[in-house]
């Protein structure tokens, strides 16, 4: 992978009005479509999907829409279609075009501006379906209403046959079907199925008996339905599917409230498992919001006061005892659901909801709700309690352990962390760390490394399953103290992405069944405990080659079965070339490691990513938690995708 660096030039040095460039209709998202779907990546690719299928989720909220049909057809088109009002016809009295072709076409017009079509809504608030249809190769919409089938072509976002009517029906809604176009999407076109399947579900959970088909007619004809008429109750359930729960009922609030001229609905599922991770996700009008925001406060407030209250009445504090918000959490999944008329988000990314208001409705509905089920469930209520208790006894054993953690430089006297072989530069926009299974790469690693930039860590004992331990078990383990003296952030509560010594954090394994698992210790620990290292971009795995051939002095490296295949066909019949196939990284010297695997000019790293949250907690459960059958069922699913295993 060679790294490279894009840089902005200045080149002219006035800017008047001759330097502003009008761009009518659509040529804005064409031009800018980063600015409208994030990236022209894989994310933004399925954004066009979200858009879309977010109208036809609108369309239920209002309650006209039951049924969502999704159809990936050949050559990556897609095809969404929903049982609602369908998209108006008529002529708009400001654009003189029928009302489909003015939302298809013009930025921020649709039904969603407050007057009075949707109560709530998730989308773009209009600009989704123009920018899909701006951002398509084709786009063809079909309206079912009153007895006739209306349909009008697009390409690029132009019109190129007026609306018409094709047929006639008795069934009513909308149909959109795009094919993303490649001039902007240069990265891929092709839609992942899992993904799409993921998002899909999501939004079934959250919207009780919407009914979601998703059908792929690809290569492998795939077609699934999701249906749930119990909503977040089942959402809860499937989070915590193989997990031990330590109350059988999912608890369940919902309420709403009046603010001013809007409404505030307020739907949260809540249930304890026997385990020490925190699982708590909000969403606004189907929304995810990855930072939380207004209503996600209101609830742990609520949460930490009334469970409080409740073990001070039972007398089950010692002296003067106190549960905190951690303590409370802990062992948690929870969905929290706000619809609002009027949701206010915290940046374009609506990661945050803001509107204050929310705070103390959510507060005040689920305080109330919870208190109701803990009157009317006292055993449930003792069970969670004593789990909280726990929390708080084992807090102030990690804080005593945590005071070992807590140093000036990871190389100072304590010794954990001194088999770290640090970089010169003390920046770190450009220092890495490798962290490398076992001494005899390590040394390898070290003498081939450039030494200017480039920290080696090697692992000498197992890394810990985290997934199974507390935190105190963790900060006792050599290994990972290690690595949270040499990376700088700490863990937990106390992690601050500001202080990361390195911005490339590089997992170097051998590429075995045992590099794997060790692989996918450091990915667990790393998830659970330092997460914001993903989501800043931080992590990497490194790809070491399967192959070495050599015919003379000629030396190619191969990284898979593939490749080595590739390599072979272009070398010369005679003589036969050597193969070596690697075993581990200690086989290579340092040459060929610097060479193969850490030379940021010929190396290639694998970032890690969190595309899914939900998604990345069900695989860390499934495949690291102590019930093995989720685990049997996950390798039974999945085998089939594995094209190189290596036993």
């Amino acid at each position: 992978m060679k790294e490279k660096v894009i840089m902005m030039e200045k080149i002219n040095n006035s800017y008047t009005a001759e330097n502003i460039q009008v761009l009518e209709g659509l040529e804005a998202v064409r031009k800018r479509p980063g600015m409208y779907i994030g990236s022209t990546g894989e994310s933004g690719l399925h954004h066009l999907v979200w858009e879309i299928v977010d109208n036809s989720v609108d369309e239920a909220l209002a309650g006209y829409c039951d049924h969502i049909e999704i159809k990936i057809l050949k050559d990556n088109v897609i095809s969404i279609k929903d049982n609602g009002r369908g998209i108006p016809v008529d002529i708009h009295p400001i654009t003189k075009k029928p009302a489909v072709e003015t939302i298809l076409t013009v930025l921020h017009a649709g039904g969603k501006f407050g007057n009075g079509s949707y109560k709530v809504s998730g989308g773009l608030h209009g600009v989704g379906s123009s920018v899909v249809n701006a951002l398509s190769e084709f786009l063809k919409v079909n309206i079912y209403l009153e007895g006739k089938i209306y349909e009008q072509y697009y390409e690029r976002g132009v019109p190129k046959t007026p609306l018409r009517v094709i047929g006639e029906t008795k069934d009513r809604g909308t149909m959109i079907t795009f094919k993303p176009d490649k001039e902007i999407f240069t990265e891929t076109t092709i839609f992942d199925y899992i993904t799409i399947r993921d998002h899909v579900r999501q939004l079934a959970f959250l919207n009780k008996g919407l009914k979601i088909t998703l059908e792929d007619f690809r290569d492998e004809h795939r077609k699934e339905t999701f249906q749930y008429n119990g909503g977040i109750i089942e959402y809860v359930q499937y989070l915590n599917k193989g997990k031990e729960t330590i109350h059988q009922d999912v608890i369940y609030v919902h309420g709403q409230k009046e603010h001013g001229n809007d409404t505030i609905e307020i739907e949260i599922a809540l249930q304890y498992c026997n385990d020490y991770n925190t699982r708590i996700y909000a969403f606004t009008n189907n929304i995810f919001n990855p930072n939380g925001g207004t209503h996600e406060v209101g609830f742990k407030q609520a949460l930490t006061r009334t469970l409080n209250q409740f073990a001070k009445d039972k007398g089950l504090f010692k002296k003067d005892e106190s549960l905190t918000a951690d303590d409370v959490r802990e062992g948690l999944t929870a969905i929290i659901s706000c619809r609002h008329t009027n949701p206010q988000f915290e940046g374009q990314t609506k990661a945050k909801l803001g509107n204050p208001e929310v705070r103390k409705i959510t507060d005040t509905i689920f305080s109330e709700g919870l208190e109701k089920y803990f009157i009317e469930h006292p055993t449930d209520t003792k069970t969670i309690i004593d789990k909280a208790i726990n929390a708080l006894n084992a807090r102030e054993a990690a804080r005593k352990a945590r005071e070992l953690t807590r140093r000036k430089s990871p190389l100072d006297s304590l010794g954990f962390a001194s088999k770290l072989a640090d970089c010169r530069s003390k920046d770190p926009a450009i220092s890495e760390l490798y962290i490398v299974e076992g001494d005899s790469a390590g040394g390898s690693a070290k003498q081939g490394r450039d030494s200017e930039f480039q920290a080696i860590l090697p692992l000498r004992g197992k890394v810990l399953n985290v997934e199974k331990a507390h935190m105190n078990k963790i900060l006792s383990n050599r290994e990972i103290v290690s690595m949270i003296q040499a990376i700088g952030t700490n863990v937990g509560n106390m992690f601050n992405i500001e202080n990361a010594r390195y911005h490339k954090i590089i997992i170097m394994t051998d590429a075995d069944v045992d590099g794997a698992h060790i692989r996918t210790l450091l990915l667990t620990f790393f998830f659970r405990y330092m997460r914001g290292l993903i989501e800043h971009g931080y992590i990497y795995i490194a790809q070491p080659p399967l192959y070495k051939i050599s015919q003379g002095k000629k030396v190619a490296y191969a990284y898979s079965d593939a490749e080595l295949e590739k390599i072979l066909n272009e070398f010369p019949d005679n003589p036969k070339p050597t193969i070596q196939r690697y075993k581990g990284l200690g086989e290579m010297n340092p040459e060929q490691l610097w060479e193969t695997t850490m030379n940021p000019e010929t190396r290639t790293l694998i970032k890690v990513k969190i595309e899914d949250a939900y998604e990345a907690e069900q695989v860390f459960d499934r495949l690291m938690g102590d019930d093995v059958e989720p685990r049997r069922e996950f390798i039974q699913q999945n085998a089939r995708y594995v094209q190189n295993l290596d036993i």
